[in-house]
């Protein structure tokens, strides 16, 4: 397949820059958001950042309004691997166009936005972003830079079918992603019938604090619980918990294997974990044989960015930045996950959110409302499938999302033809 520099393409496809928003009219609310490299995918894709969002309360032109299906670049690299990402915005009349964002308009009876998209997901016009770009700390790019790149550019007709091929993999992915959220909602919802508001069920099948249950006042946790719970705390419930460690970053024999490695961005947004940025070989793992921890084991950010949880789908380790909870009952995981949840969500809240670190003593010391074996037993047995299906869906978008990547650019250079 021939390649062309962007520039041929110039009355095609074009560039071009935002606006310089003024920061003394940004706002923690408001209506128009300002879009900035942060609400981009390192491998192409929007990122809504839901409390992060920097809105705009000033005047602007309407030049700079985005409209659904808009198709951004970012020209700033925010976070290393993002300069040159591209993502379709969402939603329109919502998001603002800034400077540090690239606007790629296209000739759609020549040119298809779809493909432009995907092209710019490839190594190769990454690679040749990154390396004209400018800047010692933070990289930019221009679009001046960007005409310069050199790339694949079939008919039209071909880059419709690419593009076909390409987005139904991630409309699937989509799809399973809306449908883990959608899972994991209704399980909160019955965690917090449960739990919250100690509306379980009882003998009778009738929500036990709305019938008439008895309630009674616990001194610890100051409100009332069920009458025949307790409190305790965490290393009570679970003790064994293990805090995480990283091998000696002296021997880079120690990383690059097979064994998972989890950090704070792998729990981010993952209920389960199947996927780690980092892996430790067998001989880096082997080197802290007590940091192993199992399939199942609740792991608990408590650096940093306290409070994400996430559950290992296979014997990993994790960094200092994390504790895990190894449970030896089954049952007491999906209860303790949510609980967990919340305790963050809480404190933060009642810390103005900023939450100090968590050391692993506080974390073990962490108190825990016990409702019994039986209710656990209830409570587990009742999520058991809905949760299961999400690490399903979860593992089937790694699977979805490794063919897209190695589909990606045999298409593109064509390598590999449709028919």
């Amino acid at each position: 397949m021939s390649k062309y520099p962007l520039r041929s393409l110039q009355g095609l496809m074009s560039i071009k820059h935002g606006f310089a928003f003024k920061g003394e009219y940004f706002s923690e609310s408001g209506h128009y958001v300002v879009i900035t490299p942060g609400n981009f995918l390192e491998k192409g894709g929007f990122k809504r950042e839901l409390g992060k969002e920097k809105f705009y309360l000033g005047e602007f032109s309407e030049d700079y309004l985005h409209q659904q299906g808009d198709l951004i670049t970012a020209m700033t690299e925010q976070a290393q691997g993002l300069l040159g990402s591209c993502a379709l915005v969402p939603e329109g009349g919502v998001y603002l166009h800034n400077q540090r964002i690239g606007k790629i308009d296209v000739n759609e009876k020549y040119m298809c936005k779809e493909f432009v998209y995907y092209l710019f997901q490839t190594k190769s016009v990454r690679d040749q972003i990154r390396l004209s770009s400018t800047g010692s700390k933070v990289k930019h790019t221009s679009p001046a830079k960007i005409y310069d790149v050199i790339a694949p550019v079939p008919s039209r007709d071909e880059q419709k079918l690419i593009s076909k091929v390409l987005s139904q993999l991630d409309k699937k992915i989509a799809v399973n992603n809306k449908i883990n959220t959608e899972l994991e909602a209704m399980a909160k919802l019955i965690y917090d019938y449960w739990f919250v508001q100690f509306d379980f069920p009882n003998e009778n099948g009738k929500p036990y604090k709305s019938s008439g249950g008895k309630m009674v006042y616990n001194e610890e946790l100051q409100r009332e619980i069920p009458e025949g719970w307790g409190v305790k705390e965490l290393r009570e419930i679970e003790p064994n918990i293990v805090t995480g460690k990283t091998p000696a970053t002296s021997n880079p024999e120690n990383f690059g294997g097979e064994v998972p490695f989890i950090c704070i961005g792998d729990v981010r947004g993952n209920m389960h974990i199947t996927k780690t940025e980092q892996t430790l070989s067998k001989l880096g793992a082997d080197s802290q044989l007590k940091k192993y921890v199992p399939k199942g084991a609740i792991c608990v950010t408590c650096i940093a960015s306290p409070g994400l949880v996430g559950f290992a789908t296979e014997d990993s380790q994790t960094n200092q930045q994390l504790n895990t909870v190894v449970c030896d009952d089954f049952n007491n995981r999906y209860f303790l996950y949510f609980y967990i949840k919340d305790y963050f969500r809480f404190a933060k809240a009642k810390a103005g959110n900023t939450f100090a670190n968590m050391n692993k003593d506080d974390f073990s010391s962490i108190k825990v409302i016990h409702p019994g074996k039986n209710t656990l037993e209830r409570f587990s047995d009742t999520l058991n499938s809905s949760l299961d299906k999400i690490l399903i869906n979860s593992e089937e978008n790694n699977k979805l999302r490794e063919l897209r990547d190695w589909l990606l650019p045999m298409l593109m250079n064509g390598q590999v033809k449709i028919k």
